[in-house]
């Protein structure tokens, strides 16, 4: 039985549940259209920003790319006269190659919710969105936590990018209506605003790239929207999406981290590392990067039906997404090379040459060689190597797992 005081509690929550009956968005949803230039106006005064800027490209360039961005009134415009040259320019000094494969299964005529798994902070929806730019086909609205909106003025460039922001790290009853807002939100968009948009698959990156959805994200997508469970999800039309890159320049970082928290349980990164870390990802080499889109899940959901509670059915909703990622990675010689050095083994050294074998040896210990502790025995020293090899081994597992059924 309820005691007054929880009582009391569940009619508050239910109060505040049906203020959102209208569902606001301002505080979360990118900039209006009709807002963007005065934005754009407060953005580009901001000296976080124009560090920011003139960090990336030529400080003599800055004013010229300051009189371009106010010259902009919306967000189309934003994303194809400044965003589109700058992430081609990325991609052309930071990879060898963006590419993007079934795009097949992309209809024009509708509106998805692309999920993928998580390797770069920053990078994942802009190189997907430069792949779709590349093919005419339109960009996603992004959702971003705002973990990551350590200064206002990133919380402004997002939000003109047509970003939606994911708040996290609230109270119980906060996250609640938090979650029930973002569900709405994302329904909202894909059937009344009719565009598409990206999310990754958990909170965070899988730090040894082996990727699951979280029963959380896929039971927040179904508080919106009408019907049973599976209708809900159905609703916004959930596309799996694999994101392989060749190379994590991240790598080190995670495996520091990884021995930090091996030390001390109760680590916790500063938001500098933060920080550091979306710069390392951004400006450093990733070697190859492709998208694989798979066909959305829809059909799936009618086939295994609706279950009577939502544990079950967000279960067996992570696994079709899961299954869906796991098999579409594109395995990279490196791959290879890890996961024959993880298991001790040479199943597949038809995969790639002894130059490749001996550059990944090579490259493991200039990435070792690049974290910044001072006493790192040499047991830590092979425990992280260890660590980063996983890291490379695992997608080519978890795709060998998918396709020859639980067996590798």
């Amino acid at each position: 039985m309820l005691t007054l005081q929880s009582e009391g509690k569940q009619l508050q929550l239910q109060e505040d549940l049906m203020e959102f009956s209208d569902y606001k968005f301002n505080d979360i949803a990118p900039y209006d259209d009709a807002e963007f230039k005065h934005k754009m106006e407060r953005l580009v005064k901001e000296p976080g920003f124009l560090h920011a800027v003139s960090y990336a490209m030529p400080p003599e360039a800055v004013p010229a790319l300051i009189e371009d961005l106010l010259k902009i009134h919306n967000k189309y415009d934003f994303q194809h006269q400044i965003m589109f040259p700058f992430l081609e320019m990325l991609a052309k000094t930071t990879t060898s190659g963006i590419t993007i494969g079934g795009v097949k299964h992309f209809n024009p005529s509708l509106n998805y919710t692309f999920i993928t798994n998580h390797r770069d902070i920053v990078l994942d929806a802009s190189f997907l969105n430069l792949a779709f730019l590349r093919h005419n086909l339109p960009t996603t609205e992004v959702a971003i936590g705002d973990n990551l909106l350590v200064y206002d003025w990133i919380a402004d460039l997002v939000r003109l990018n047509k970003s939606f922001i994911v708040k996290r790290n609230t109270g119980l009853r906060e996250g609640l209506l938090a979650a029930r807002k973002l569900s709405a939100y994302i329904h909202h968009t894909i059937m009344e605003k009719h565009e598409s948009i990206w999310i990754a698959q958990r909170e965070g990156r899988a730090k040894d790239s082996s990727d699951h959805t979280q029963e959380s994200l896929v039971k927040m997508l179904a508080l919106g929207g009408e019907g049973v469970f599976m209708d809900r999800l159905k609703e916004i039309n959930l596309m799996p999406v694999a994101i392989s890159y060749e190379y994590d320049p991240n790598d080190y970082l995670k495996a520091r981290e990884f021995l930090l928290k091996r030390r001390d349980p109760n680590f916790k990164k500063s938001q500098r590392d933060d920080l550091f870390s979306m710069e390392t990802g951004l400006l450093q080499f990733k070697g190859k990067v492709h998208f694989q889109l798979t066909p959305r899940i829809n059909s799936r959901l009618d086939q295994i039906g609706d279950f009577p509670d939502t544990n079950t059915a967000a279960r067996h909703v992570c696994c079709i997404i899961d299954q869906a990622i796991h098999r579409s990675y594109e395995i990279f010689p490196i791959n290879y090379v890890a996961f024959d050095m993880l298991e001790h083994t040479s199943r597949f050294a038809r995969k790639y040459t002894d130059e490749q074998k001996n550059g990944f040896e090579e490259y493991l210990n200039r990435q070792l060689d690049k974290i910044d502790l001072n006493d790192v025995t040499a047991e830590e020293r092979e425990w992280m190597r260890e660590r980063i090899i996983i890291m490379y081994a695992n997608p080519l597992r978890n795709k060998l797992k998918t396709i020859l059924g639980g067996s590798i």
